[in-house]
């Protein structure tokens, strides 16, 4: 079934011309003729007939392969782009009116796709350029390999591989070379690159409907970049298999359409056909590289990712070849403008990527030294309880976490909570429990190797500054003061991570209020573990009056008042509640009745 295709466009007869306002907008390099709408000319801004002393490359078409091809006008590359409407030959006036405009007396070069009426009309406005006392070549790139080879007069297709002949012309022409060296150097390329397409969806086009011709689950192989029918149409296959059919078919000794054998060196383009992400085109290069060199014994030069010649919003790719020598490579890799052109591709492809070792941390403690010690000290008896306790509190609120997060956000929370728990209490037999630092570090170790979401960042964040602060003490044993600092440090980080602070009902809305009461209590001299207690008392009392806030992050934030007046913030109850928990498992630790 047919619908309407949705175009971001006002008249779509205007489509072209308001195209090419756009882009001498975008890049001051790019200039136009005024002719609109008769003639949609895109030249270097800085060349003129009347003084450009190099060889003019002209090219051009239908348009919707942006960015072809005015895209690749710049130094280095195409001089002047002739346009058509979309899909459609440029006319003979256009491609004269820019001839006139960028050739001197170098003479032009017309690079022209395979295409009937594009060799046409290029031809008609060569011959009539010629009569005027231009000195014109003309180089025609067929360079599809999705079709048997041809039989009459239409010959292959030009595809993407002709973006590859521009700049190598665009190269030669650039160093000053004559219009016949520039040709020949052109021409050259044009036979030794093979491309071939594959579509997961044929294009729409301005004002039209979209056609339902390939059904779900199917691709085409050997789709044109107008839309025309391809060699089949088959069912979808993963990218590891379209590129092997892709490659095999450009490279077959039967059709020798490219004259590759193995041990010759390449170059690769990965051409996106308008709807495909770049994602998926990188899938596709990191795929095609290997086979190329394992299973065709090529070695790979360069390769360029990207959509260079596109149909619209089709969604798939081509691939292209190129056999390739020192001078193809240097004139790949010459200096150009054009704004389409790949940048940080030249220089030479390294056989194996061998990826970059992760580094290692700059922890001044041994992997030996982080095992639980064979006996512990007070402090390390303290943590273990303190940490068995807190784990083994939120393990006992799951439910209650997650009911009140399914009315103030996704529901999860408790069983985020409870993955995090779990491995603590797993790992806990493996914590250098007599240095507090190391403990802490580990505990977030464990949290973020098993909690995912905001919650699991958090809480690593949390530890993470907690324990540089620890890290601050030359001793291995932490004072209550420093414990308050730690904490006082993971506030700070999570709240400039985060972006919460008091009253947003947070994490933090438990944190903090014990936090003060904390340094509050030990700096008017009561004990630590009194103190500790007291701030856990804050703690409950700060997430329980989370109930009276209008959220300021999080997912609540989408959540009405009137529901989250109904709950208290889970990810505070969480807080407080494995705080409180540690408190009064250090107390009865330290003061057994």
């Amino acid at each position: 079934m047919a619908f309407q295709g949705k175009k971001l466009m006002n008249d779509p007869n205007d489509v072209v011309t308001e195209f090419i306002e756009g882009l001498v907008e975008t890049y001051p390099g790019l200039q136009y003729l005024d002719g609109f709408p008769q003639v949609k000319v895109v030249l270097r801004a800085d060349v003129s007939a009347a003084t450009y002393s190099k060889v003019a490359i002209i090219s051009g078409g239908g348009s919707g392969h942006e960015p072809a091809h005015a895209g690749f006008v710049g130094e280095g590359m195409l001089t002047a782009a002739i346009c058509g409407d979309v899909f459609a030959s440029p006319p003979v006036d256009s491609i004269l009116a820019g001839i006139r405009a960028v050739t001197g007396p170098m003479g032009c070069l017309l690079i022209v796709k395979n295409y009937t009426g594009d060799r046409l009309n290029f031809g008609l406005a060569a011959e009539q350029a010629k009569s005027e006392g231009y000195n014109i070549e003309i180089v025609i790139v067929g360079d599809d390999c999705a079709l048997p080879p041809p039989r009459g007069i239409a010959g292959r297709r030009g595809l993407a591989g002709t973006i590859l002949v521009h700049k190598v012309a665009g190269a030669a022409a650039a160093a000053g070379l004559s219009l016949a060296h520039v040709a020949a150097e052109a021409k050259r390329a044009s036979e030794m690159v093979g491309t071939m397409g594959v579509a997961l969806s044929v294009c729409t086009l301005p004002g039209q409907v979209t056609s339902d011709r390939l059904g779900p689950g199917k691709m085409e192989l050997g789709l044109g970049i107008h839309g025309e029918p391809g060699a089949a149409v088959a069912d979808l296959q993963p990218v590891d298999v379209v590129v092997s059919h892709v490659l095999n078919q450009i490279l077959s000794s039967e059709t020798n359409y490219v004259p590759i054998t193995r041990g010759n060196r390449v170059v690769l383009m990965i051409n996106g056909l308008g709807a495909t992400p770049v994602m998926e085109l990188m899938i596709a290069s990191g795929k095609a590289v290997p086979k190329l060199q394992l299973e065709h014994g090529l070695a790979v030069d360069r390769v360029y990712t990207g959509s260079f010649m596109t149909s619209l919003d089709m969604a798939g790719f081509s691939i292209s070849i190129m056999k390739a020598d020192q001078d193809i490579l240097r004139l790949l890799d010459a200096p150009t403008k054009a704004p389409a052109w790949p940048v940080g591709v030249d220089g030479s492809h390294p056989p194996a990527k061998i990826p970059v070792p992760v580094p290692p941390s700059r922890s001044t403690k041994s992997e030996e030294s982080l095992g639980r010690p064979l006996q512990l000290n007070e402090e390390g008896q303290l943590l273990e309880v303190a940490i068995e306790a807190a784990a083994n509190a939120v393990i006992k609120i799951v439910d209650s976490l997650n009911e009140w997060d399914s009315k103030a956000g996704d529901g999860d929370c408790g069983s985020t909570m409870y993955k995090g728990a779990a491995a603590i209490l797993e790992d806990l037999g493996t914590y250098p429990l007599n240095d507090a630092a190391e403990t802490v570090n580990e505990i977030g170790s464990s949290i973020g190797r098993v909690m995912g979401g905001t919650s699991g960042i958090i809480y690593n964040i949390f530890c993470k500054a907690a324990y540089a602060q620890l890290k601050t003490s030359t001793q291995s044993d932490a004072t209550a003061k420093k414990w308050a600092e730690a904490l006082e440090a993971a506030i700070a980080a999570v709240s400039k991570y985060g972006g919460a602070s008091a009253g947003y009902r947070t994490l933090l809305d438990a944190f903090i209020p014990a936090s003060t009461v904390l340094q509050e209590k030990l700096n008017a001299g009561e004990d630590s573990v009194t103190a500790f207690l007291l701030s856990s008392e804050a703690a409950l009392a700060g997430a329980e009056s989370t109930m009276h806030m209008q959220a300021q992050a999080g997912r609540s934030t989408y959540v009405s008042g009137e529901i989250l007046a109904s709950v208290p913030d889970p990810g505070a109850m969480a807080a407080a509640s494995w705080y409180r928990a540690a408190a009064l498992a250090v107390k009865d630790k330290c003061q057994p009745s």
